[in-house]
């Protein structure tokens, strides 16, 4: 089994546009006689835009300025938005397009504390702001517009306001659309049908409109493609995101890592400003209550939670390694080993607490040990937990059993109460999740049928021929081949 994937230039923001085969799990015995090579095509998405912001005043980092990245037209509504990290003071912005653009601070306390000073671009080129709000930034090369500063100023009277104060009353206006969000990731076309069954079984429990945030990254060009007429048909919204993995940040390899690693080093970032919750949902998981009673819930003032993991399977106590060695004693008796396959973040509260920050900076610590973060997205929110001198303390709030259920650690008398199940890997069995999913879920099936003849529908749609109808149900097929990759 092979797996194709590009590494562009760093200015670059590339995402497959052709793909007729899994990228992720290509079989060449399975490739069709008549083509002599696998051919993917890739198109360039944007550039990056990136660098430094840097308080003049207190010669510091920015640390928490909201930033708007536009082209300079008046009748340009696109923008790209970023929270500058204490991390270097990093910044990074998506240009979709070679042009003139605006690089300004968000309205809200970001303006009524600072002015924008200079821009300086990696020739060290000084460009002065125009307004107090914006300066003039051009990308008018191949190569973007990397290792850039910009350079604020402080007004007079805030030289001592905090822009990350809970305490603050004047916030970014937050989203007011009643909608329920949820982010996820797929990668490969099997967890792309698990992914649609877990939208659609979301859309029918939940009974407040649904917005799915996807990691556009790894996703094919087919599932892209089809998306907007899927949603259409079940009445959910979506939106594509992505972040390009930091410069200074230790860079994971493996495509899998890098995947896990999205799902918590990036959650300040990666969203809009004014979006203030959003629920992580796995994509192998099938929802079977209202997840607006999750996004609402109480966290007691934590920036997230979690659920930890059931204790109730007792066959399997021998894997619960929490219970022994390292984690016993990192955890007490007081904290618990919480799963990472759902989760809830009040982004208002992680933006506030720095806890973005703050986990990058134990991620970057940590995993230049290989022996460190083997469950990189589950081990470090657990680790970084209150209880050791000399760790930042962040509180997960444990989120009550029932929302998560999984075979693997719960026991079956457990299930019925269950308002999601997750394919979790099963340490004893290690059975194949499309095998394990008909077995566990009665309702699996009617709901894999229901998102396959969606799926059919878009791609008759989209091309208008019966032939396109007939491909697209062999491609839902490909996936009941055993080419599994382990549980993202």
């Amino acid at each position: 089994i092979l797996t194709l994937s590009i590494t562009p230039p760093r200015a670059w923001l590339v995402s497959a546009a052709y793909a007729p085969v899994d990228t992720d799990n290509i079989v060449m015995q399975n490739i069709s006689a008549d083509l002599s090579m696998v051919h993917v095509e890739y198109s360039l998405d944007g550039f990056l835009v990136e660098g430094s912001c840097i308080d003049w005043t207190k010669r510091a980092h920015a640390t928490g300025l909201q930033l708007e990245l536009s082209l300079a037209s008046p009748h340009n509504a696109t923008k790209s938005e970023t929270t500058v990290m204490s991390n270097v003071g990093h910044y990074q912005l998506k240009a979709p397009t070679p042009g003139k653009y605006e690089l300004q601070i968000t309205p809200g306390i970001g303006r009524d504390v600072y002015v924008v000073d200079f821009f300086a671009d990696a020739m060290g080129r000084k460009i002065d702001a125009h307004s107090n709000e914006s300066v003039a930034l051009y990308v008018n090369s191949l190569a973007g517009a990397l290792r850039t500063n910009l350079y604020v100023k402080r007004k007079e009277g805030e030289e001592n306001t905090l822009l990350r104060d809970p305490k603050a009353k004047k916030k970014t206006k937050k989203t007011e659309d009643n909608r329920v969000h949820v982010f996820s990731i797929a990668s490969g076309h099997l967890y792309e049908r698990f992914l649609k069954i877990m939208m659609l079984s979301a859309s029918k429990k939940t009974t407040r409109r649904m917005k799915f945030w996807l990691l556009g990254n790894y996703l094919s060009p087919n599932f892209k493609l089809m998306l907007p007429l899927f949603s259409k048909d079940h009445g959910f919204d979506f939106e594509f995101i992505s972040y390009r993995w930091p410069s200074w940040l230790n860079e994971q390899t493996e495509k899998q890592r890098i995947i896990w690693a999205h799902k918590i080093l990036f959650l300040d970032v990666l969203f809009p400003h004014n979006l203030s919750r959003v629920i992580f949902v796995d994509s192998d998981q099938v929802v079977r209550s209202d997840l607006a009673e999750l996004y609402d819930m109480d966290l007691k003032g934590a920036p997230y939670g979690y659920v930890p993991f059931c204790d109730s399977r007792k066959e399997v106590e021998g894997f619960r390694f929490w219970k022994g060695g390292f984690w016993a004693n990192h955890l007490g008796p007081s904290r618990k080993y919480h799963i990472s396959a759902l989760y809830v973040v009040d982004l208002e509260r992680f933006r506030e607490t720095s806890a973005g920050d703050n986990l990058r900076i134990l991620y970057d610590g940590l995993s230049r040990d290989k022996n460190s973060l083997s469950n990189l997205d589950q081990d470090l929110p657990n680790f970084a937990q209150p209880g050791q001198p000399n760790l930042p303390g962040i509180p997960i709030h444990s989120l009550p059993q029932e929302w998560l259920w999984c075979e693997s650690w719960c026991d079956d008398g457990s299930k019925a109460t269950a308002k999601t199940i997750d394919l979790c890997n099963n340490p004893m069995t290690k059975e194949p999740k499309l095998e394990s999913a008909k077995r566990i879920i009665p309702e699996w099936t009617a709901l894999d049928e229901e998102a396959s003849k969606s799926t059919q529908k878009a791609y008759y749609e989209l091309s208008g021929t019966v032939a396109s109808s007939k491909n697209a149900k062999k491609e839902e097929k490909k996936v009941d081949e055993k080419v599994e990759h382990d549980e993202l």
